[in-house]
């Protein structure tokens, strides 16, 4: 009988008094054709077929949460930012991460393409997030001279409270494969552009000094925010607005004329 998973017991009375043919359900499948077939899904759960058109057995849809509600790739996200706080990037195991996220190796190749894809999101997340909130800034109905202020300290707070993948990320940049290097880069140009727009906004009606390039401006402050990781602890005397603050008003004393 190969092909079949489970073997037939002896046989058995049923509730009805009956016996019961431990080999019945395996001889009606071969009659019909449908060799038991189960799968392991995505999460690492059993997944089986369910019935498609025509009565084909089709692949049941993947888990994508956990029983609490969290979906995988936040687990598996979770998971890797903390390994690679605790023990780098490069020293940190495919197996490890599945394992202190509780799914497979599948999961983990279901939704991120590799450990190097993992790294990548690991930081583009936070980025997408300060980029949001940066085209938030820039668009309000306010003075420049505040939506510039408001922007710079957002980024500081926002790096703060996702240092560890901060710090990660800008340890083990040259661990990206050259796309997903050209990739971030140009998503972080991207931000840099929208802010240095602002500044040269600022620029142009009067409110800030045009001795400083807006491109240096711009360099200067970020130089700040990405140096955070090696320095900032939070339970250091202060906050992450408290930095914040002094970032910002250093940044715009140095534009006002």
């Amino acid at each position: 009988m190969t092909g079949y998973r489970h073997a037939a017991g002896p046989a058995r009375p049923a509730e009805d008094g009956k016996w019961e043919d431990p080999w019945r359900e395996l001889r009606s499948r071969a009659r019909d054709g449908r060799p038991e077939s189960r799968r392991e899904d995505p999460a690492g759960a059993s997944a089986g077929t369910t019935a498609g058109p025509h009565g084909r057995q089709v692949a049941a849809v993947p888990r994508t949460t956990d029983t609490d509600g969290t979906p995988v790739p936040q687990r598996l996200l979770a998971a890797a930012t903390r390994l690679f706080a605790e023990q780098g990037y490069d020293r940190t195991s495919v197996q490890e991460i599945v394992e202190a996220a509780g799914v497979t190796k599948g999961a983990l190749y279901h939704y991120f393409g590799s450990k190097d894809d993992l790294l990548h999101e690991v930081y583009a997340r936070v980025l997408r997030v300060q980029q949001e909130r940066l085209d938030a800034f820039a668009d309000a109905p306010e003075p420049v001279e505040k939506r510039v202020r408001d922007a710079a300290a957002d980024v500081v707070v926002t790096t703060i409270e996702n240092l560890d993948d901060a710090s990660i990320f800008f340890r083990s940049m040259h661990h990206l494969s050259p796309e997903k290097n050209k990739q971030v880069r140009a998503e972080r140009r991207r931000y840099h552009e929208r802010f240095r727009a602002l500044v040269e906004e600022g620029q142009r009606a009067g409110v800030f000094s045009t001795a400083t390039p807006a491109d240096l401006v711009v360099d200067y402050h970020f130089g700040s925010v990405h140096h955070l990781s090696t320095w900032y602890r939070p339970d250091g005397p202060l906050s992450p607005q408290q930095v914040a603050d002094h970032l910002a008003d250093l940044l715009l004393r140095a534009l006002r004329p």
